[in-house]
């Protein structure tokens, strides 16, 4: 075959066969010019991808939720994937048996350890009397410490990593002073799945332990669960003590005689109100509605201890949206990291930290002013603020005053520690309730 080339094209000059081609020779030219093709194809379509890798990375929203421990961030994210990935929620929705189990069999296991106490000084003057129902209450309620540490392993911890009763110390200090039960890796829905299943190599660490035993042992304490709750005595002894119980633990053991029922499954608001600490960063994609257009959102839930702050700076990198949970009921509450340390001040804290960072300069700043119900539940109490809140002065002792005063602090702190001028949305929450109310005020520093 003749090859015919244009004269004048110097590239077409170069690459020409040569005139007195061997067949061997063009067969491995053609080989090498197919090889050439496919890398260039390879290459072309690396590029395609990553322009639109980029183009989807620039529409991406990206979101952090900061704020201290306990402060709603776990809570917020639900309520944001239950509405906008619903799907998945619906999915995972079974996994969340056992948590709010483990909720329920905490709760209990707090009121018997207070009520041991109380045992331990019945001949005391400021314990309340008990009755033969209380002793017995205390035995047949006794299996749910199992229980507990086996509902611990179910979700992935080791034996080890649970750990017993805190010593009881004076009649006045919560019985629940020690160390938060936590999972080391947010993928426990999927360790629970594959215990299901019967995975042997993703097994709770003790074989015997299994969500179909730990449910019957709960089932059989049904009515006890239920009149240990209903009782005027335990009541009083847990105001008397002051025991802190976790924010939603009236909500699941007044509604203990569903939760123990051997064909439980968990509602949506069950879910919001269950509580797992996790220590891992939570990442979280979800598909938002803006005005007609889809829009990617990414939000990460970084951690709120203290032992976990050192892991946000990475995450500060091209962030659209700072959320900070300001949980502005704990105003008489201290933290339990470092006991010396009033909660709230804590937030004021991190918050300017926040307001001050050059890597967050041009961030939208969002905060929630968080847990208004139970501030409101405590100022109706008759708790004053002022006493913990000295710059509170003689305000009202009224929720919305207080809201309004703290909303303030908070404003301020964008205006004075902000490295330039920027947009500061302020929502009045209860993230438990619902996730927003419907007061909002815009601020610009």
């Amino acid at each position: 075959m003749v090859f015919n080339y244009d004269a004048s094209d110097p590239l077409a000059v170069v690459t020409a066969p040569p005139l007195n081609e061997l067949p061997q020779d063009k067969a491995a030219r053609e080989e090498r010019e197919a090889e050439a093709q496919r890398i260039s194809n390879q290459i072309d379509e690396e590029i395609s991808a990553d322009k639109v890798a980029l183009k989807e990375k620039e529409q991406t929203v990206k979101i952090l939720l900061l704020g201290q421990s306990e402060s709603g961030k776990s809570t917020t994210l639900k309520n944001f994937r239950m509405r906008f990935a619903r799907d998945k929620w619906i999915q995972e929705r079974a996994s969340w048996r056992t948590v709010i189990q483990l909720n329920l069999a905490r709760s209990v296991n707090t009121i018997l350890e207070a009520l041991q106490q109380e045992i331990d000084n019945e001949n005391e003057e400021d314990t309340i009397p008990l009755a033969d129902e209380h002793h017995l209450l205390q035995v047949r309620l006794r299996p749910l410490r199992g229980v507990e540490h086996d509902l611990k392993r179910l979700l992935g911890a080791k034996p080890d990593e649970i750990q017993d009763s805190p010593p009881r110390t004076s009649p006045r200090v919560s019985p629940r002073a020690s160390s938060e039960f936590f999972v080391r890796s947010w993928n426990w829905r999927d360790f629970l799945q594959a215990s299901r299943n019967g995975d042997s190599s993703r097994r709770s660490p003790r074989h015997d332990v299994s969500s179909h035993d730990v449910t019957e042992v709960i089932a059989g304490c049904k009515d006890d669960i239920k009149a240990l709750w209903e009782d005027n005595a335990i009541q009083e002894m847990l105001r008397r003590r002051r025991v802190r119980l976790e924010d939603s633990a009236s909500f699941f053991l007044t509604a203990s005689e569903r939760l123990t029922a051997r064909d439980y499954e968990p509602t949506d608001d069950d879910i919001v109100r269950a509580r797992l600490r996790t220590l891992d960063i939570q990442e979280h994609e979800l598909s938002v509605d803006d005005d007609g257009e889809r829009q990617t959102w990414k939000v990460y839930d970084v951690g709120g201890s203290r032992t976990q702050r050192n892991a946000w700076l990475p995450y500060f990198d091209q962030v659209n949206a700072v959320i900070f949970l300001a949980p502005i009921s704990c105003f008489d509450e201290r933290l339990q990291e470092d006991p010396r340390v009033n909660r709230l001040e804590d937030s004021f804290i991190l918050w300017k930290a926040i307001c001050s960072s050059k890597l967050l300069s041009r961030t939208t700043l969002i905060i929630f002013l968080n847990k208004i119900d139970l501030l409101q539940k405590k100022i109706e109490s008759g708790i004053m603020v002022n006493r913990y809140l000295p710059s509170y002065a003689d305000r009202p002792n009224e929720t919305m005053s207080v809201v309004k005063y703290l909303r303030q602090k908070f404003k301020d702190t964008v205006k004075h520690n902000s490295p330039e001028p920027r947009m500061c949305h302020i929502y009045q929450t209860s993230v438990i309730v619902e996730l927003y109310f419907p007061s909002v005020e815009r601020h610009e520093s």
